[in-house]
């Protein structure tokens, strides 16, 4: 019998807002961000906001078994077929309790895209991002080379979260849609006929 995924199943995208920060601005650029990609043909979508979780402060050592909550979080990791990860700049990097949820799952991640939305000041959260590349990299994923960045990004939201370029920040994140699913649906197929490992 066949575990070759049915093709016309959608595919997963789970979008992860990564600010824990009071007062933060990821919301709003994440409820952005969800409602273009909502309007996407072929996601179902699954939103992990990282301030809504309650994760460990110390790391469980690999092979303890989870507790019911992180077993449950691993699960939604794991069913999803691409990422999307919309994270702030903080000091040229990204946020710790960002890096603290990649770090709690390891094989979920594997051979599945990453696509990234990234906020700041004049860097736009660019440097975040070429730092994530590097972790995605490491858990055995692909990165898509297009993003969606907001220089300044405050002054980029009107009231109700609407971007004011809609039309521009709209057309780079279907190009970064459009490369994650070109990239998880072989990569699905692929995971279903022979195990990554």
């Amino acid at each position: 019998m066949s575990t070759t995924p049915n093709t016309a199943t959608p595919l997963r995208l789970a979008v992860i807002v990564g600010s824990t920060r009071d007062g933060r601005f990821g919301p709003t650029v994440g409820g952005w961000f969800t409602a273009i990609a909502e309007r996407h043909t072929g996601f179902d979508l699954d939103v992990i906001d990282v301030a809504d979780l309650e994760l460990p402060s110390a790391h469980p050592d690999w092979g303890t078994e989870r507790t019911p909550a992180l077993a449950a979080l691993a699960e939604r990791v794991a069913a999803a077929d691409a990422y999307v990860v919309v994270t702030p700049e903080y000091n040229h990097s990204f946020p710790a309790a960002l890096k603290h949820f990649i770090d709690l799952h390891r094989t979920e991640w594997e051979a599945k895209p990453v696509g990234f939305v990234s906020y700041g000041g004049v860097g736009g959260g660019l440097r975040a991002v070429e730092q994530l590349r590097l972790v995605f990299a490491e858990l055995h994923c692909v990165t898509v080379r297009d993003g969606v960045s907001f220089h300044g990004a405050w002054d980029h939201f009107g009231e109700g979260g609407r971007a004011h370029d809609e039309a521009g920040a709209a057309g780079a994140a279907k190009v970064m849609l459009d490369q994650l699913a070109w990239w998880a649906k072989p990569l699905r197929t692929a995971r279903a006929e022979n195990p990554y490992r």
